[in-house]
């Protein structure tokens, strides 16, 4: 669970002319000693709230994909718990999950239970390691835009196959695969993609139960060479809920997001 000095985030190297970023940002449970301090629940109450919050085994979603495919894609994976910061939360009002407690630093659990204080100043972690993150991002698309001319981002999640207290829109659909959109950076072509990729999986939803998808802020809304799409897989196609080892179904996601990195790149 702590980890003093992991780095935050690493970019593993794809082809030179691959636009496919697999962007991994809520796979690991590492959280640094100076961080865990500052989370009121205990060594059982936090395995347990990681067990939960943790998209468990994506990363190796993403590595078995890409041994997969050629060229082989570009992968962004965050080495630290989304406990630590949300890379994908924004970092100000405009976040709902704010409504929650779980804006880009957490203060409240999945089940809606304190994990930080509500006064902790949350800027400290924002600066250490949200926004070194942010611009990391940033610069790995800005390269596969001056590299091929465009970027693609797929954003790799996992979700639980039953819905948890802080979801504000769990009451929708929970397909086997819910596919995240974005009105201007997914085109009609990667969703189609996507949802052909997809099928050997089972049925795939839109933007239910969680939407949208991750694009860097200097890109989104205004330039249309990065294009991007959120994949969540229901973690009982491949794994035993809540944390528990992968199956020997994950190779099956696997597959398809490899297909579908073939299929855009």
């Amino acid at each position: 669970m702590s980890s003093a000095d992991a780095p935050s985030f690493e970019l593993l190297p794809g082809g030179a002319g691959s636009p496919v970023i697999l962007h991994v940002p809520h796979s690991a449970r590492a959280i640094p000693d100076a961080v865990r301090a500052g989370i009121v629940l205990d060594d059982g109450a936090l395995e347990r709230e990681l067990d939960h919050i943790t998209d468990a085994h994506t990363a190796e979603i993403a590595e078995a994909a890409a041994r997969l495919t050629a060229p082989v894609p570009w992968r962004f994976v965050n080495r630290l718990s989304r406990l630590v910061v949300d890379p994908e939360r924004f970092p100000d009002e405009r976040e709902e999950m704010r409504a929650v407690g779980m804006g880009a630093v957490y203060t409240r659990t999945t089940h809606r239970e304190v994990l930080r204080a509500d006064d902790v100043d949350h800027e400290p972690l924002v600066e250490r390691y949200f926004r070194p993150y942010a611009r990391a991002v940033s610069r790995a698309v800005a390269d596969r835009l001056a590299a091929v001319g465009r970027a693609v981002v797929i954003d790799v999640h996992s979700y639980p196959s039953a819905p948890l207290p802080y979801e504000l829109h769990g009451t929708g659909p929970r397909p086997p695969v819910c596919l995240g959109t974005d009105p201007f950076h997914t085109p009609p072509e990667l969703l189609a993609a996507a949802r052909k990729a997809f099928a050997p999986v089972g049925e795939t939803g839109l933007d239910s139960p969680f939407a949208g998808t991750y694009v860097p802020l200097e890109y989104y809304g205004s330039d249309a060479r990065v294009s991007a799409l959120m994949v969540e897989i229901r973690r009982d196609t491949y794994m035993t809920e809540p944390g528990g080892p992968a199956g020997p179904g994950l190779t099956v996601p696997a597959r398809a997001l490899a297909d579908l990195v073939d299929a855009v790149s």
